[in-house]
């Protein structure tokens, strides 16, 4: 699949990203219907219906790539694609749940344990980050588009950390004070690879944890826009393993954080 390709497929999906997103709110508006999976984690009605919305559209626009979603995959059953989707609907559903604002929408092709093109929607922020090469990366917002490339936007001798918890473990604060962080700020979901993309944060770090569609979409526009993403004892972080599960990982918007 050529630059051009991508390209395409990645801005068809800009309308549905949005029409998915606007139903999210208006689901939520209306009061959410709760389950509980099998892993104990919530899923909602919006869920589903994000879930369903992206993935017809995808069947759509590549009839022959199959879907790995979260809510509908069958982790017993192998892998073996070489190209496939990765998508969460809703990445945050507690958030969701909560009615907070940092929930992501999320999908990503996955070329040979890479993922090459990735959108993530943040609804009720308004904002939507497509990428469909190295050099790619674009926002979405107020009806503007502007690439994104991890240019750094905090001042000069300040490290921004972005974290699922203002308390990170001990692995995770010495990793941190490994690359002089000042401050650690708390963000939900992939929303953390796309505030990395855009520079207005430094560096992620995260022990194992999550599935690969949870983090797939932002990785792809995170790294595009020229963010560094390995894991924490610096290996490639790849997609495409049996179980899914994510490794540890590092993100950092560049080699040199304070530039």
């Amino acid at each position: 699949m050529n630059r051009e390709e991508l390209e395409k497929i990645s801005k068809n999906l800009i309308e549905t990203f949005d029409i998915a997103g606007r139903k999210s709110i208006e689901i939520y508006k209306k009061g959410l219907k709760i389950e509980i999976k099998e892993d104990n984690s919530p899923v909602s009605n919006g869920d589903l219906k994000v879930n369903e919305i992206l993935t017809n559209r995808i069947k759509e626009l590549t009839p022959n790539i199959p879907i790995v979603s979260e809510e509908t995959v069958d982790v017993k059953k192998k892998n073996t694609a070489k190209i496939f989707w990765l998508i969460d609907p809703i990445d945050g559903t507690k958030e969701y749940i909560a009615g907070l604002d940092e929930y992501t929408l999320n999908a990503a092709l996955v070329v040979n344990t890479v993922p090459v093109l990735g959108l993530v929607g943040v609804p009720k922020k308004e904002r939507l980050f497509y990428s469909y090469a190295p050099g790619e990366s674009y926002l979405i917002e107020k009806g503007k588009t502007k690439k994104i490339n991890c240019e750094k936007k905090q001042p000069k001798g300040q490290i921004v950390a972005v974290s699922s918890a203002l308390k990170p473990s001990d692995i995770i604060l010495n990793k941190l004070k490994e690359h002089n962080v000042t401050k650690i700020v708390k963000v939900a979901s992939s929303y953390k690879f796309c505030v990395i993309a855009t520079g207005e944060y430094d560096i992620y770090a995260a022990k194992e944890r999550a599935n690969e569609w949870d983090y797939a979409a932002g990785h792809a526009v995170a790294q595009n826009a020229g963010a560094i993403i390995k894991t924490l004892d610096e290996k490639p972080f790849l997609y495409g393993k049996e179980d899914y599960k994510n490794p540890s990982l590092l993100i950092k918007r560049a080699k040199n954080l304070d530039v």
